[in-house]
């Protein structure tokens, strides 16, 4: 980011932060060699992870496994042009561990959309970026009339 742009780099601690306060994501990855975003509910795990938990039959679950993927959560208003972006990039594992699962299953999320056998994905937080736009609709300090 170039020192006038009007946004301000977040910290690590700071993009997990503001990840904990929404329910909605978009997880970056490949379909038949091309990028597919999804829209899915997420939660985060203690350690920054993002954790999914999806349909174990779904095209997400078979594709992600063992991929690195970016996942992506914002908050925008439009009307006072402000708002943030954060982005955690890393690999996506589909959780095997029994007393992992048995974990999840009381503190992870739960889907918006259950079905009869799911799966949680997990998404170690290798690259954790954000941003926040500090000086939206301005010019040299005057507030631009929209």
């Amino acid at each position: 980011m170039y020192p006038n742009d009007g946004f301000r780099e977040l910290g690590r601690q700071e993009c997990l932060g503001l990840l904990a306060t929404v329910p909605v994501g978009r997880i970056v990855y490949t379909r038949q060699a091309l990028p597919a975003v999804v829209p899915v509910n997420f939660g985060l795990d203690s350690d920054g992870a993002v954790l999914l938990r999806t349909s174990a039959s779904s095209e997400l679950a078979c594709a992600v496994d063992g991929s690195v993927v970016a996942f992506e959560a914002d908050v925008v208003d439009a009307v006072a042009c402000s708002g943030w972006s954060v982005v955690v990039t890393g690999r996506a594992v589909l959780v095997t561990d029994t007393a992992e699962l048995e974990r999840l299953e009381r503190v992870g999320p739960r889907s918006w959309v259950p079905s009869p056998q799911e799966v949680f994905v997990r998404i170690e937080p290798e690259l954790v970026t954000g941003r926040e736009l500090v000086r939206g609709r301005t010019m040299y300090g005057v507030h631009l009339s929209a």
